[in-house]
């Protein structure tokens, strides 16, 4: 295979949505994936289907140093997703959740190291770096958590803000966004750093331990209970996966202005909801009403975080644009593409 995009994990959900964008302006790709993740390696077949002889699939793993350093040997450009991505799973097993996290990015940005060209790298880390925001007092209003601080509640959470790394997940993903913004300044390494918010969009199934937008939508559309950890007033900006991947594309582009520094990406105020805002959404959109279950809060959970996307606005001139009506409108026209993701056959949106 010729030059391509790598992409490590490749076949999941933000890797997907990268891998189509490149594929549609005619590039190649390949998605190094080691498909633990149910569904995602339809994922795959569906892109090399619709894009033959575009797509490779390299099922491994980023703790494979050798099957990762060939890899990185084809790609102009690397897009680093694969992860752990359950502060849940991190809490049961830290270990591999570290072996993941921070030693499979160690093992990426050696591999480029070694090959000693400028090959682009863009690593998602996450909001969580950030820790539950303890000291940044809030108001309970009738539905959601804002700010005391009304230009914060405006602005939302800028790259200023002290990072504080609480269970064993935001521990190894703080720690790989710090190698990663270190190897850019140690070695050189065109590399940048999304912390980024609440994605949500086609491609994603969601679950209770990621992708709450999607699980919660999917569950309406089922008829089943939908749970939420804590009083459901949590608030996060949301941004539709289309809006990522185009800033993801625009900081790629332009490496020379982005290495070395990390970027909130998320939704922003005006993008932003509570739980129980995005629910009664769902329910204004599909015209159903689940059963609501609460259940406890959740270790290091944040009760409001919305990013300040003021940095990658001026810097690389992006910005949110889909409103969470439309975002929401489109995950539930690709969920009537897949029945068998709701267990009906169609889908009318309200």
């Amino acid at each position: 295979m010729s030059e391509y995009i790598l992409i490590t994990g490749g076949a999941g959900f933000i890797g997907t949505n990268v891998a189509r964008a490149y594929l549609e302006r005619g590039q190649r790709v390949q998605l190094f994936d080691n498909l633990s993740r149910a569904e995602v390696e339809q994922n795959a077949r569906e892109l090399a289907a619709e894009f033959p002889g575009r797509v490779q699939l390299v099922g491994s793993d980023v703790r494979q140093k050798r099957e990762l350093e060939r890899a990185v040997e084809g790609a102009s450009a690397v897009f680093h997703f694969a992860a752990q991505v359950a502060v849940t799973t991190s809490l049961e097993d830290p270990v591999r959740d570290a072996e993941t996290n921070l030693i499979g990015t160690l093992n990426l940005l050696e591999a480029l190291r070694r090959r000693g060209e400028d090959v682009p790298l863009l690593f998602t880390s996450t909001n969580k770096v950030y820790g539950c925001l303890a000291g940044v007092p809030l108001r309970k209003r009738e539905a959601r958590y804002e700010p005391e601080d009304e230009a914060l509640a405006r602005e939302g959470v800028s790259e200023k803000q002290a990072l504080e790394f609480l269970s064993p997940y935001g521990c190894s993903k703080g720690s790989a966004d710090q190698y990663v913004l270190d190897y850019a300044r140690s070695y050189g390494i065109c590399a940048t750093v999304f912390r980024m918010s609440c994605i949500y969009g086609p491609y994603q199934r969601g679950s209770e331990d990621q992708g709450w937008v999607a699980h919660f939508l999917r569950r309406t559309l089922k008829g089943e209970p939908v749970t939420i950890f804590g009083d459901g007033k949590q608030v996060r900006d949301l941004l539709y996966v289309g809006d990522l991947v185009e800033a993801m594309r625009v900081a790629v582009e332009n490496i020379e202005s982005c290495a070395g520094e990390a970027f909130n990406i998320g939704g922003g105020a005006g993008h932003s909801a509570s739980l129980l805002e995005v629910l009664r959404e769902i329910q204004g959109l599909t015209g159903l009403h689940p059963e609501i279950r609460f259940s406890e809060a959740r270790l290091g959970d944040q009760r409001w975080y919305v990013s300040n996307n003021s940095k990658a606005a001026r810097v690389f001139g992006w910005r949110a644009r889909t409103s969470v009506r439309q975002g929401l409108k489109n995950l539930m026209e690709w969920y009537s593409g897949r029945p068998e993701l709701i267990g009906q056959s169609a889908l009318q949106v309200v």
